[in-house]
């Protein structure tokens, strides 16, 4: 172009002159013996760099169990210098109400974590309905060869109440510390690295410095029989002709340029273009297309290695040499598909200073300048701007290769000692074809307006304890540290735990800080799935049981402060409210952690405690949703709350995948001939009373409770069918069941119907009141079992 833009370019497809093809031959194998200190698997599992003991969330329904086992469990680990310890994969997948289009890629990651050679044993865990399951899992894994026999493992299905499931993990996993502490590290061969190479939050420097210093290291690794995996399909669109440059064969050239293809028809199905890969960030530090981008991407390749073999998301790596994996741009997504293929160790280059950690393979972090290294050093752990500052590749390489060396060999890498990770799966697409994106494009927001009905007003007005904060009725007060995106969800939830041991902003009435951990703002993409986003940050900042907000960025994502900042300015809302705070331009962990806390206290003094008051329920806004068959008692008590609660002009808002809106006893006697339309986006604020039905882009639950939160309600009461469901972080959320549910959960639910019929709209009433006035808080909320997951539409894809 005649000058710098931010345009995304319509790129031509690579043009493959099959007739001018050359092979290119392997690089010349070294001829030094180098070896590091390893874990020897059994069979052909290969070599770890790590023994970790590890709880695998089969789908994202176990995934609060999945990380509530583990932190039970690290405590009675063995202090060892041969067991690393005890860590949970969980994430968000498969856990919805019906097969996800990413199903076999979901079954090939878990199968490819579960025989991974860092992991001395594996608790898979399921509720054994979802849509990926154990017995999926297991039959995957045999049908493709996976050696489950040559790992201790356990498929656990939980039954019964999460007290008995705790207790169930723990005895199964007590029996391998043993093991695992009794297994020593043994001195092997470097071919049985395998490497990931990543990027995140490049630079204009990443293809300088970073990039082409972790293919030096690469190519060392390839050249001692090991394997390195080149991943991001979106972030090479447009540097094909270097990727193409050596390969092995005809075949493996026509393998990765389908792979491209494939991807963008993927995103076009959602409605984009691969093209509009680059994040804020990037545009901010000289990436301002997809082709500067992906040049210093493949960078990564160093010139004299050839590309070898193009594998499938999260396929093996069963051979020594250069690999291209198809995966998006999102980091982690990409990583776990890595570490699925078989990686035991990981470059990380990053220009802007990215954190991000996996649970049980060491990340080495490549900074490209000198300056953001000083920024950063306690995150990262090479500095690769040494090279524009005058050192040469060939000296900063050596050394690079001692300490990947030695990280192999046990040595703890700055993103172990932080002690956060975070694993995300290739997320879920909606659409599969062209038949359905023009309409859902051109979609009408909804008016977020509650349905028209008439409700008598019962005799008396029930009424609770409810706090007054500047005319707005809380039943709680919370501290909020609100991540913009996946990158630095950890690190707030670090600053929450931080906050809540020293009890700062007790002495005002705030009860707790928490922290909603989730994987979007950044590695994914779209006007549709990005406006939802928002709405749903906005609707968390501005919840009225949110005594003070702070924003948390990484520093390079998609959503960071600026941005969310003008949207706050564009929704009307002041930004001085809030505070703002950054892992990367703040230096790093200890220093943000460090203003986090000083910004709440300072908040905190300027104000004092909140009054108490005596309402109306009129004054509260109540979350319906549920699970499975409603029966006819059930219908018609949360039928009677419901009318008890409009009627006094309170807000009652249902995701409409909630079972209750499908009950005949209740839907049709509450609604009459009004059809049950949504009239709320996702995340919307509900304002002003009445019955709002919010729209529920999947039929996962923990989706629709995101969701729900955001809307602005109080509380939220949920009625369960297979299992209770685990709470929302931010807003308390009273479970009930009848029946077969009232009697196996009647440990976990708040209010196990078992009493006559016709006195469950009391017993549910009388509940919600004591919740509002802070008398009684959910058991799940107690026990810290919770989970929180943000749609992305249906038009959201990863990116």
């Amino acid at each position: 172009p005649p000058q710098p833009n931010f345009e995304d370019l319509e790129l031509e497809p690579f043009p493959l002159d099959e007739d001018q093809f050359t092979p290119a031959p392997p690089l010349d194998r070294s001829t030094e013996t180098d070896m590091f200190q390893g874990f020897r698997r059994p069979g052909s599992r290969g070599v770890g760099t790590r023994n970790y003991l590890v709880i695998l969330g089969t789908s994202s329904q176990s995934a609060a169990y999945s990380r509530l086992l583990a932190q039970r469990v690290q405590s009675r680990a063995l202090p060892s210098n041969n067991l690393d310890g005890v860590v949970a994969v969980a994430h968000t997948e498969g856990g919805g109400a019906e097969r996800p289009n990413n199903l076999e890629l979901v079954l090939r990651s878990l199968a490819g974590f579960m025989v991974h050679p860092n992991v001395g044993a594996v608790l898979a865990v399921d509720y054994g309905s979802e849509p990926a399951n154990n017995a999926l899992l297991r039959q995957f894994a045999q049908q493709h060869d996976y050696a489950l026999a040559d790992v201790p493992h356990h498929f656990l299905s939980l039954r019964g109440s999460l007290a008995d499931g705790l207790a169930e993990g723990e005895r199964i996993v007590a029996e391998w510390l043993e093991l695992l502490d009794a297994q020593r590290r043994t001195r092997e061969s470097l071919a049985h690295l395998k490497v990931a190479l990543q990027c995140g939050g490049s630079d204009a420097f990443s293809g300088v410095s970073g990039n082409p210093l972790a293919g030096w290291v690469a190519r060392e690794i390839v050249r001692r029989g090991g394997a390195a995996n080149l991943a991001e399909t979106d972030e090479l669109i447009g540097a094909e002709s270097y990727v193409l440059a050596r390969v092995r064969d005809l075949e493996t050239c026509r393998e990765f340029l389908s792979r491209i293809d494939r991807y963008k028809q993927l995103v076009a199905w959602h409605g984009l273009t691969a093209e509009g890969n680059p994040s804020g960030g990037n545009r901010l530090r000289g990436l301002y297309n997809i082709t500067l981008k992906s040049i210093g991407a493949a960078m990564k390749r160093h010139p004299e290695v050839r590309l070898d073999r193009v594998i499938d998301y999260a396929a093996p790596m069963s051979h020594p040499g250069f690999y291209f994996m198809d995966s998006p741009g999102n980091d982690l997504e990409s990583v776990a598909g890595q570490v699925a293929s078989g990686a035991n160790l990981i470059f990380f280059t990053t220009g802007n200073g990215s954190v991000t950690n996996f649970p049980f393979v060491p990340t080495l972090k490549v900074m490209t300048t000198t300056r953001r290294f000083k920024l950063l050093e306690g995150e990262m752990d090479v500095n690769a701007g040494l090279y524009l500052d005058g050192t040469g590749m060939e000296e900063l390489g050596r050394r690079m290769f001692e300490l990947t060396v030695a990280t192999a060999s046990g040595q703890v890498t700055k993103g172990e000692k932080a002690g956060h990770y975070q694993v995300s799966i290739w997320r879920d697409w909606r659409q599969t074809d062209f038949s359905r994106t023009e309409s859902l494009q051109s979609a009408p927001a909804l008016p977020g307006t509650a349905l028209p009905l008439e409700i008598v007003a019962p005799p008396e007005e029930p009424t609770f304890n409810s706090i007054q904060r500047e005319g707005v009725c809380a039943t709680e007060l919370v501290n909020l540290i609100l991540p913009t995106s996946l990158c630095s969800g950890q690190i707030a939830r670090m600053a929450a735990e931080r906050l809540n041991r020293k009890e700062v902003g007790g002495e005002c009435g705030v009860s707790r800080a928490v922290a909603p951990v989730h994987t979007e703002g950044c590695g994914s993409s779209g006007i549709s799935s990005d406006a939802l986003y928002t709405r749903t940050m906005l609707g968390y900042l501005t919840h009225p049981n949110v005594a003070h907000a702070l924003l948390l960025e990484h520093g390079c994502e998609k959503m960071h402060n600026a941005r969310l900042q003008r949207q706050l300015q564009e929704h009307g809302i002041e930004p001085g409210r809030y505070g703002f705070a950054s892992v990367q331009l703040d230096g790093g962990i200890e220093r943000v952690l460090d203003r986090i806390e000083a910004w709440f206290t300072a908040a905190l003094e300027a104000g004092g405690p909140a009054p108490e008051r005596e309402v109306g329920i009129g004054s509260l806004r109540l979350g319906l949703f549920s699970t499975g068959r409603l029966s006819e008692p059930e219908a018609a008590g949360l039928l009677e709350l419901v009318r008890t609660m409009l009627g006094c002009r309170a807000s009652v808002v249902v995701p409409q995948s909630a079972s209750l809106l499908e009950s005949p006893a209740f839907a049709e006697r509450l609604l009459g001939s009004t059809p049950a339309r949504a009239g709320l986006g996702y995340g919307q604020t509900a304002r002003g009373p009445g019955f709002f039905v919010m729209e529920s882009p999947s039929r996962h639950a923990v989706e629709a409770l995101t969701g729900l939160g955001a809307t602005g309600v109080h509380l939220i009461l949920a009625r369960i069918e297979d299992h209770p469901l685990p709470a929302h972080p931010l807003v308390h959320m009273l479970q009930f069941g009848a029946g077969q549910a009232s009697r196996e959960f009647s440990d976990d639910l708040d209010i196990p119907l078992e009493e006559p019929p016709g006195e469950w709209p009391r017993l549910l009433l009388d509940k919600i009141l004591r919740t509002a006035s802070r008398e009684y808080t959910p058991k799940y909320s107690s026990s810290g079992y919770s989970d929180f997951q943000l749609s992305r539409g249906l038009l959201g894809v990863s990116m």
